[in-house]
């Protein structure tokens, strides 16, 4: 890596597959959107482009014009499928009901 220059990963994860890409970009000025375009994940899942991005940086939700560091990791997050607490909820719920049967 030369003088000036830094290295990030952006990944993204399906349940079936995960994919990370590692950059070496100008020290100074990538934003985390940026490193996203560039990364080529937009093309490789074409469905990312139908719905606002929520990026983080190592498990943090950040805002695209974020500007990376070095050894930065963008994570792409995808839209939960059920919120964690409704579940929860509904585990307790059948648990409750289960123990009741006895």
């Amino acid at each position: 890596m030369g003088e000036g220059t830094a290295r990030v990963e952006v990944v993204y994860a399906l349940p079936d597959r995960q994919r990370v890409v590692t950059l070496t970009i100008p020290e100074a000025g990538l934003t985390a959107q940026a490193a996203v375009e560039r990364s080529g994940l937009l093309d490789e899942f074409p469905g990312l482009r139908d719905r606002p991005l929520v990026l983080g940086i190592y498990g943090a939700v950040c805002a695209p014009d974020r500007p990376l560091r070095d050894r930065d990791r963008v994570e792409i997050y995808r839209p939960l499928q059920v919120d964690p607490r409704v579940q929860r909820r509904e585990r307790a719920a059948h648990t409750a009901r289960k123990g009741r049967k006895r």
